[in-house]
């Protein structure tokens, strides 16, 4: 069909990493059968992982810009990015561009809506640290909650904090966070089908059940150089006492690193990026999962998974609130004592386990779907 020829309301998705992709597939997903049309716009940033991830829920991009190259950082994309992202949103003229989150990409997608003149819809706004950390990322949530029409505030505190930057109390709707929903259909999918789960229990036999399992995920960048060799060095103490498994980012900032520390540390098995299936999978099985990665602090909560998170400030509150997760930074015997205090204390990992819902109970994307209906109707470009 000719662009201008659109006979349902079309959306204009931006997204380039995995986070992304899962958080964004079922608010798609609720635009499809509402009978809006979305088109998705890939950046590029994460090539093979956002592909893997949009997969996993039966969509391919649109359209792919493939801008990324060996060495790039967060300028060199954004200067890459928002012309050719304002190109693409000047030529299809949707209805509204939607961004997610704090990437790069989210970035570039909300600056090209802005020149484009199109109305911007953010999903996952108002997450605040109260701090410059992370790195880049607080800042580009923040600028884009600026230029922003509608805002989708995943929980209270972020709709507080949009208040605070002066943001129109109409303008924001407190839905849940869209990760959540993404999480409870991969779940519903591996309760469903026994064939996946057990090709998943075959995929991780060498893992010594006997022992407990701790999940480790590390990329961010505020954790690269030091910090990070500080969270492998605990992870290589720790595999004394447990099972470790850490699927690595592609990154070669963090997977040069981690086969350097642990490719040959008994019981660390270091895997290439995951399958959302399979990482769902895993977080059921862990006992304890250690992380940097915003995701991960929302779906352990749901799952009852213990959480130490390796970072100093989070702008998920939340979750340490409800007793889920507890922040341990990167200093590496503070994580060790912290993992130890808690495999030897039966109490405080049943405290921990207790599944909680601090970010929504998984019905985000209808929420979402309800007020993009009602602004922007299901009918017409």
């Amino acid at each position: 069909m000719a662009v201008g020829a659109f006979s349902t309301k079309t959306f204009l998705v931006v997204a380039g990493t995995r986070p992304e992709a899962l958080k964004l597939a079922p608010v798609m997903l609720d635009l499809e059968r509402r009978g809006c049309r979305t088109l998705l716009v890939a950046t590029g940033q994460h090539r093979e992982l956002l592909a893997n991830a949009l997969g996993d829920f039966g969509l391919i991009p649109d359209f792919n810009l493939d801008i990324m190259r060996e060495g790039q950082v967060p300028a060199d994309v954004i200067g890459q990015l928002v012309p050719a992202l304002t190109r693409q949103f000047e030529r299809l003229r949707p209805a509204a561009v939607i961004v997610q989150g704090d990437t790069t990409s989210a970035w570039a997608g909300a600056q090209a809506a802005y020149y484009a003149r199109l109305p911007l819809v953010h999903v996952e706004a108002g997450l605040r640290s109260g701090d410059i950390e992370p790195f880049p990322e607080e800042m580009h949530r923040r600028l884009i909650g600026q230029v922003a029409m509608l805002h989708f505030a995943p929980t209270a505190a972020a709709r507080t904090a949009l208040l605070a930057e002066g943001i129109a109390s109409a303008a924001i709707h407190v839905t849940g966070n869209t990760g959540i929903d993404a999480l409870q259909l991969m779940r519903a999918r591996l309760r469903g089908d026994a064939a996946l789960a057990a090709a998943l229990v075959a995929r991780f036999a060498t893992i010594d059940r006997r022992r407990p399992l701790i999940l480790v995920t590390a990329h961010r960048r505020e954790n690269h150089g030091n910090r990070l060799a500080a969270i492998l060095a605990a992870v290589k103490i720790l595999a004394a006492d447990a099972e470790i498994v850490m699927p690595m980012h592609p990154s070669p900032a963090v997977m040069a690193p981690a086969i350097a520390a642990l490719a040959s540390v008994a019981g660390v098995h270091l895997l290439p990026a995951l399958d959302y299936p399979a990482f769902v999978w895993l977080m059921e099985q862990a006992t304890l999962a250690l992380t940097d990665s915003g995701g991960v602090q929302e779906e352990a909560p749901v799952l009852g998974l213990p959480l130490l998170v390796l970072r100093d400030v989070t702008e998920r509150h939340e979750g340490v609130a409800s007793g889920n997760a507890r922040l341990v930074g990167s200093d590496t015997m503070a994580i060790v004592a912290a993992a130890r205090a808690l495999l030897a204390d039966t109490e405080a990992i049943r405290r921990m386990s207790e599944p909680a819902m601090p970010y929504g109970i998984g019905d985000a994307s209808r929420r979402i779907g309800d007020v993009l209906e009602a602004r922007f109707g299901t009918k017409g470009t």
